[in-house]
């Protein structure tokens, strides 16, 4: 186990975005790496457009929860999250935020933007914003100065989204072109 790396990062949207499959997505790639992994969710009305969080550590913690000014990303879904679930990060702590407009001023923190909800629909393929997003965080993150990149590298994701797409070939191509369409996007 490579027990140098250890990364805390919180995944928020709404029911039906996908913020669990991009959870499992990331777990998995950090079991392929031999990473030790903990994920935490809550649901609250996801079935009615309620708020879903989840919880990513990697590395050796003893608990899934990430507590407060803790976590060293928050990829958020939808903007409005943002205000909801802030409190999680560190001072360093990085955003990557869907943000299809709105004011963003009073956030401190580095934040790397995209709107995923027109790459998505540019895609005909208006369910696969979280995957543009998981896309572009792995290629906003990767450029920062700091040391604060993802544990893994959007060559894992591929890998992963293949192996659990691998019985449904209709769903691979799409899945693997809106990953592509956010690690090429342009920050807003």
């Amino acid at each position: 186990m490579n027990s140098s790396i250890q990364q805390q990062i919180v995944i928020s949207g709404v029911g039906g975005q996908g913020v669990l499959f991009v959870t499992r997505l990331l777990a998995e790639a950090a079991i392929d790496k031999g990473l030790e992994v903990f994920t935490s969710e809550t649901h609250g009305m996801a079935q009615r457009g309620g708020t879903v969080l989840s919880h990513l550590k990697v590395g050796g913690f003893a608990s899934p929860l990430i507590r407060p000014m803790q976590a060293d990303g928050l990829l958020a879904l939808k903007m409005e999250n943002i205000s909801r679930h802030h409190f999680f990060l560190k001072k360093e702590g990085w955003i990557v935020v869907n943000h299809p407009g709105g004011d963003m001023d009073d956030i401190v923190n580095p934040v790397y933007s995209v709107n995923a909800d027109s790459l998505a629909v540019k895609i005909d393929d208006p369910r696969a914003v979280n995957l543009i997003m998981l896309g572009y965080a792995m290629a906003a993150i990767s450029k920062t100065e700091n040391q604060n990149t993802l544990f893994c590298s959007i060559g894992r994701i591929r890998a992963v989204l293949k192996n659990r797409l691998a019985a449904r070939p209709k769903m691979l191509e799409p899945a693997l072109d809106a990953l592509e369409a956010g690690y090429t996007a342009r920050e807003v």
